[in-house]
C-alpha cells in the first residue's frame, strides 16, 4: 500500500502513454502467474448460505455499469447508452463529482428518463480517498452532498481502492468497489464471491449491499492485455457465472470505447462490446435477470438470510501481483 500511495502521488507527473506502457508490462507479468484464479476462481462460485435464487426463477443476474473518467468518456455517454438501449439493455453510469469534467443535470436527467441509473464515482479520482480516516470523513460529507443532489444511491471508488468499514459513512444503498478476483488491480485481493452481499452497519449505522464486479474490466482486456481475442474471456466467464447462478456485473469505461471504427492504443472498437451484448442476448435469452444495480441492492436487502457478510476471506489474493499495479 505504501508503494501504491507513492504511485498516486507521482502519477500526475508521468505522461499517460508512459503509464500505459508500464501498466501493460506489469499486466503481462501478472498474466503469467494467475492461472487457477483468474479470470475464474472456482471457490467464488459457492452459493451463500440460505441463498433463495434470483427473482422470477432466472438463472443468473446481469448488471451493466460504467465509470466515466474524463471528458472523452463524458462525450461518449449518450452513444454508449443508445447502443445498449438498441439491444434492450440498461446500465448505471458513475460520474466523478469533482474531476476534469462537469456532469450536467440535463445529462443525468437524460439518462434516468431513459431508464438508466446515475451513481457517484469517488470524489476527485486521484487515489487518495482512503489515505486517512480524517480525510475520508471530510470527503464523505462532500460525497453525500452529491449523492443527495444527484438522487443517487450507489458508489464506486477510484481504482477499486476500498475500505468497507469506512464506506458506511456514505449514504448509499450499495457500493461497487470490489470484485471476485482481479490480480490486475492496485489492491489485488478480492471478496471471492460472484454474489452480492450485505455489509452490516456498525454502532447503529445502516448497512449497505456490496456488488462486486465479476467480469474483467474492459480496460484490462483491451488496453493492458491488448488483444481482441480476450473478448472470449467475457463469454467464458459469463457462461461459468450462469452455471453457478451468480451475478454477472460488468464495468465498461466509455473513455476507452471508440465509435465509428477509430481505435488506437487508448481505445478499443465499440463493436467488441456490441458483439458481446448481442451474443449474450442470443445465447442466454430468457435466463438472466437484467436490472440496474439499485434493484439488485433492493432485492438483497429484502432477503433475511443474506444480511451478513459473505463467509469468504477478503485477503486471500493479497500476494497476487505483488508490487504496484500501475493503475489508470
Amino acid at each position: 500500500m505504501l508503494l501504491t500511495r507513492l504511485y498516486y502521488r507521482c502519477k500526475r507527473f508521468v505522461p499517460w502513454r508512459i503509464r500505459l506502457v508500464l501498466r501493460q508490462i506489469h499486466a503481462r507479468r501478472i498474466l503469467r502467474n494467475c492461472e487457477g484464479f483468474w479470470p475464474i476462481q472456482e471457490s467464488a462460485g459457492r452459493k451463500p448460505p440460505g441463498w433463495p435464487g434470483w427473482p422470477d426463477g432466472k438463472r443468473f443476474a446481469l448488471v451493466l455499469t460504467h465509470d466515466v473518467e474524463g471528458q472523452r468518456g463524458l462525450d461518449r455517454v449518450k452513444q454508449l447508452a443508445e447502443m445498449e438501449k438498441a439491444l434492450g439493455f440498461r446500465s448505471s453510469f458513475n460520474f466523478i463529482p469533482e474531476g476534469e469534467y462537469t456532469v450536467s443535470a440535463a445529462l443525468r436527467r437524460w439518462l434516468t428518463d431513459r431508464g438508466f441509473e446515475v451513481g457517484v464515482h469517488d470524489l476527485h479520482h486521484d487515489g487518495h480517498l482512503f489515505s486517512s480516516s480524517k480525510g475520508f470523513r471530510r470527503k464523505a460529507e462532500q460525497i453525500n452532498n452529491y449523492l443527495e443532489e444527484w438522487d443517487a444511491v450507489g458508489f464506486r471508488s477510484a481504482f477499486m481502492l476500498r475500505n468497507l468499514e469506512w464506506i458506511q459513512k456514505l449514504n448509499i444503498r450499495y457500493d461497487a468497489s470490489t470484485f471476485d478476483t482481479d490480480p490486475f488491480e492496485p489492491e489485488p485481493y478480492g471478496v471471492e464471491t460472484i454474489y452480492p452481499f450485505y455489509v452490516e452497519g456498525d454502532n447503529g449505522q445502516e448497512g449497505y449491499v456490496e456488488l462486486p464486479y465479476t467480469l474483467p474490466q474492459d480496460s484490462t482486456l483491451f488496453l493492458l492485455l491488448r488483444h481482441a481475442k480476450f473478448q472470449r474471456i467475457w463469454q467464458e466467464k459469463l457462461n461459468w457465472i450462469a452455471g453457478c447462478g451468480g451475478m454477472a456485473l460488468l464495468n465498461v469505461h466509455p473513455d476507452y470505447v471508440a465509435f465509428g471504427g477509430k481505435s488506437h492504443s487508448s481505445n478499443y472498437p465499440a463493436d467488441l462490446y456490441w458483439e458481446f451484448l448481442s451474443w449474450l442476448k442470443q445465447e442466454h435469452a430468457g435466463k438472466y435477470w437484467h436490472v440496474l444495480p439499485a434493484e439488485v441492492a433492493r432485492f438483497i436487502r429484502s432477503i433475511a438470510p443474506m444480511k451478513e457478510r459473505a463467509d469468504q476471506g477478503f485477503q486471500s489474493l493479497a500476494d497476487v501481483g505483488a508490487g504496484i499495479a500501475f493503475s489508470k
